[in-house]
């Protein structure tokens, strides 16, 4: 039994429940005389939308495939081997339901080592090996490739990438090592690091090709034959593939550089994966590979055992399986079809709401306003949104057509919403002004329509509380920008009933929206908590404490942008407006800031300019800044901002605002954007601590978001 198999037999004892990954041997003749080929195919055997993975058994069972291959290779019984997946799907890497298990360094480097060893061998064969980008393809599934000879990608490949720095790892089965060399650092860098960290973006099979990866590309109908014929082709040297020579000079030190500008901006040097995969990449640059291999399996070891992996897998689970299954949500066969939707207003918010029911659910949409020109700018904003997505071929004419003809614009309500079942109000966010518009609707709207407000605060009880039938006003508040957040809060109000509920999140799974379900209670989940943090920035500034040094003080939490430049985004009239709301509700905790105030009376946008390109504290706000005389370290001000949101998160749970902390979590990674490094914050706030000494509590078990006890 050789060591690799032994290794692989023993880290197989830690992922009980693995979905094992077979590889199965065929042998063809390949056209033009090219001689005997054997393709090894992976598959787990289960439906085509499930991925393909490999965990300790996965990758013994493709060393055993290479056992049977190597041998005929060696008697010369073959020319060649090639490696492919099952249909749309080549793999997508290792088993995280096993690695999260892991709780000894020894095992995940075992785990490492095991890759390394199995994946090796694909480029010291006898013959020339060659993979077959057919499908999604991403971290191990990617590297196994760049271990064979040569590559060849789909054209209809959707998903393409390395996204282990994205989860708090890095490619540890090669990648590091071997794609600088060939396609050279600072293209390297772009996909292990850059894309990594710009929520995990993916590459099409057309960018796979143009970076150099893969040799040659096929549409995706006849994928496997036009690469076999290439294959032959290859073999009997009629095609020669020609590589560009990789820099490694100046270069090379430039890309490295650039990576680690890109890390600092994302997370300041409080992650450490994407570190760790920028010093492998530059010691790449003398070549040596197995020395690469070791680093990428310390490397893999050393963050398996930390806490940002742990974090980045729960974030992972959260948003692939939390989001698809809300806690709390009603039976959906309560749900009620949604034929025609009615949306009341038609500014900004409003419009962006008409365009994503239409293009989502492809039913009648009508707007309605208090003015003609208002309709009318409305649906001019979903046409013209409509025309760019024709303009970049994301639909066809017909389509266009059919969608344009599907949006309308009303004064009368009584004339749009007759016959509508799903409508709701994107105006003013005063509680008056849309108690009078729910009751203009409830006047005109069938008896089955679902009333949804898309408020950020206010209270959905009250807003129905004057309505003949509450049972049917249900809170469905977006966040912006509507078409690129994922998640949805879904609101139930005391009266709100099961079927309104239930058809609440049917219709949000068609939007495909990441719906949380969420208690009535003043700004909801991410507002709260935001204005929780953003306010105790704003509280150390009115303090004394200088700007620059509140915001640099939670820069370590990788945000994805400063406390103030968020303020910006959202607008400080809108940010006042809520902090006066918590205010109300709460007002030991939630202050409304006279500085704020200020700004907002001042008429300005944000409190810094950017004549230079970077954020400059606007001169104007500057002198509106009414300071005291305290002033804090950013340490100082980091633990009173984290205690304020651990103390605001605790309250949250013990009132039932959602189900669990994993809620918590889920909803400010899909609605505000923070990092998987963090796991949301909660894991975060566990790990450094600020749980227990706020809370007396951790919010989450031991192995939950951590190495199991």
């Amino acid at each position: 039994m050789s060591s690799t198999t032994e290794l692989l037999k023993g880290a197989a004892e830690l992922f009980p429940g693995e979905v094992v990954t077979q590889a199965h041997v065929r042998h063809l003749d390949l056209p033009f005389g090219a001689g005997r080929f054997a393709l090894i195919t992976l598959d787990n055997g289960l439906d085509h939308t499930k991925p393909t993975t490999f965990g300790p058994q996965s990758l013994a069972n493709l060393n055993a495939a290479i056992d049977q291959v190597e041998k005929e290779a060696a008697e010369g019984t073959i020319t060649g081997i090639g490696l492919t997946g099952k249909p749309f799907i080549f793999a997508v890497g290792a088993d995280l339901k096993g690695v999260e298990l892991l709780s000894r360094h020894e095992d995940a480097l075992a785990i490492g080592k095991g890759g390394h060893d199995v994946f090796r061998r694909l480029s010291g064969l006898a013959v020339p090996t060659f993979a077959y980008y057919n499908g999604a393809a991403m971290g191990g599934g990617v590297e196994v490739g760049l271990h064979c000879t040569y590559r060849t990608v789909s054209k209809a490949l959707p998903a393409f990438s390395l996204p282990e720095v994205f989860l708090g790892l890095v490619p540890g089965w090669g990648g590091c090592a071997l794609l600088p060399n060939l396609i050279g650092a600072d293209r390297a860098v772009s996909v292990i690091i850059e894309n990594s960290l710009n929520q995990n973006r993916q590459l099409k099979g057309k960018q796979v090709f143009e970076l150099g990866i893969a040799d040659a590309i096929f549409e995706g109908a006849d994928f496997l034959e036009q690469s076999l014929v290439w294959t032959a082709n290859v073999l009997k040297g009629t095609v020669a593939v020609e590589r560009a020579e990789v820099d490694r000079g100046d270069a090379w030190d430039a890309a490295v550089a650039r990576g680690r500008a890109i890390a600092d901006s994302k997370v300041h040097g409080a992650a450490p994966a994407a570190y760790r995969a920028l010093d492998i990449i530059a010691a790449a640059k003398d070549g040596d590979l197995s020395a690469g291999f070791d680093a990428e399996d310390q490397a893999l070891a050393d963050l398996i055992m930390g806490g940002e992996l742990r974090s980045g897998i729960y974030a992972f689970n959260l948003v692939q399986k939390r989001a698809k299954r809300p806690a709390g949500a009603p039976d959906k066969n309560l749900a009620r079809p949604v034929t025609k939707v009615g949306v009341v207003g038609a500014g900004l918010m409003a419009s962006q709401l008409a365009l994503l029911f239409l293009r989502r659910l492809e039913v009648p949409v009508v707007l309605t306003d208090i003015d003609q020109e208002r309709v009318d700018k409305g649906v001019g904003y979903v046409h013209a949104e409509i025309e760019k997505l024709l303009g970049k071929g994301r639909i066809n004419q017909d389509k266009a057509n059919r969608l344009k003809g599907l949006v309308s614009g009303v004064l009368d309500k009584a004339e749009g919403f007759a016959d509508a079942d799903f409508i709701i109000e994107a105006v003013f966010e005063e509680i008056g002004v849309k108690q009078q518009v729910f009751a203009e609707v409830e006047a005109v709207a069938p008896a089955h329509a679902i009333l949804a407000t898309n408020t950020s605060s206010l209270s959905v009880t009250e807003m129905a509380s004057k309505l003949k039938n509450p049972e049917r006003v249900v809170g469905f508040h977006f966040f912006n920008p509507v078409a690129i957040l994922p998640l949805l809060e879904i609101v139930r109000g005391e009266q709100t009933d099961d079927a309104s509920l239930a058809t609440a999140f049917g219709v949000a799974r068609k939007l495909k929206k990441t719906a949380v379900l969420v208690k009535d209670a003043p700004a909801f989940v991410v507002n709260r908590i935001l204005t929780r943090f953003m306010g105790e920035i704003q509280n150390v500034i009115d303090e004394g404490t200088p700007v620059e040094v509140a915001e640099k003080a939670v820069e370590p939490l990788g945000l994805p942008m400063s406390p103030l430049v968020l303020l910006e985004l959202v607008g400080p009239a809108i940010g006042l407006h809520v902090s006066e709301t918590l205010n109300r509700s709460f007002p030991e905790r939630f202050t409304v800031s006279q500085n704020l105030a200020a700004v907002v009376k001042a008429g300005k946008r944000g409190f810094y300019v950017y004549d230079s390109g970077a954020p400059v504290l606007d001169p104007e706000v500057a002198a509106l800044l009414k300071q005291g005389d305290t002033v804090l370290t950013e340490e100082q001000t980091r633990d009173r901002v984290l205690d304020a949101v651990a103390h605001e998160i605790g309250l949250m749970l013990e009132e039932g605002v959602v189900a669990e902390a994993q809620d918590i979590d889920l909803c400010l990674i899909t609605g505000a954007g923070w990092p998987f490094h963090l796991g949301g914050i909660t894991p975060y706030l566990d790990r450094e601590g600020v749980s227990q000494r706020v809370n007396g509590k951790p919010f989450l078990a031991q192995g939950v978001a951590s190495v199991p006890a």
